[in-house]
């Protein structure tokens, strides 16, 4: 079935019913996203409960939550790590709400993870990306750049990548050994 309106907005999503499948809102369009595999799922409780066990106290973990990165797109990231102090009651991030963004490319997102995604929050100015490949698990990492895409929106650039530990200093000193979110 296709959709006959592409000008939906943020607005239309809160009007969603509770039962409504998951969804993203791109370009205006709604887009039921599909159901993750249990592979990626096991990654994804993994990286959680690693950042939990490891983020400052002004961080807060949080999993398949809307981010509204402009009127018209909304995304769902696998994993965000978001400010503490944003009120528990809200079901739709801002972007600055947002201090990580994470992916984990499946079969059916391998697209729109590697490339949309990543575009889009960088455009909406959230600081860090990662985006996770599966078998083998690889992290790739990165933070908003001094680059400017075409549009005028700035770009990430890619900090560090790998398959045995990723290193980083922000947004928090991490010492992630890969094996720790393999399931």
């Amino acid at each position: 079935m296709r959709q006959q309106r592409a000008d939906y907005t943020l607005a239309d999503l809160r009007t969603l019913p509770d039962d409504a499948p998951r969804v993203e809102l791109v370009d205006g369009v709604i887009q039921v996203t599909p159901s993750p595999t249990l592979g990626h799922q096991d990654i994804s409780l993994l990286l959680s409960r690693w950042l939990l066990q490891h983020a400052p106290g002004d961080l807060r973990v949080t999993q398949a939550v809307g981010v509204g990165l402009s009127s018209n797109t909304s995304r769902q990231p696998d994993v965000l790590l978001r400010r503490a102090d944003v009120p528990s009651d809200r079901s739709m991030l801002r972007p600055s709400d947002v201090v990580l963004a994470v992916e984990i490319v499946s079969p059916g997102t391998r697209r729109v993870d590697r490339f949309a995604t990543r575009g889009e929050y960088a455009a909406a100015g959230i600081p860090f990306y990662w985006r996770i490949e599966q078998d083998p698990v690889h992290v790739y990492a990165y933070r908003i750049g001094d680059r400017v895409g075409p549009g005028g929106e700035r770009q990430y650039e890619q900090v560090t990548d790998g398959a045995n530990v990723i290193e980083l200093t922000e947004p928090f000193e991490i010492k992630l050994p890969i094996a720790e979110i393999t399931p």
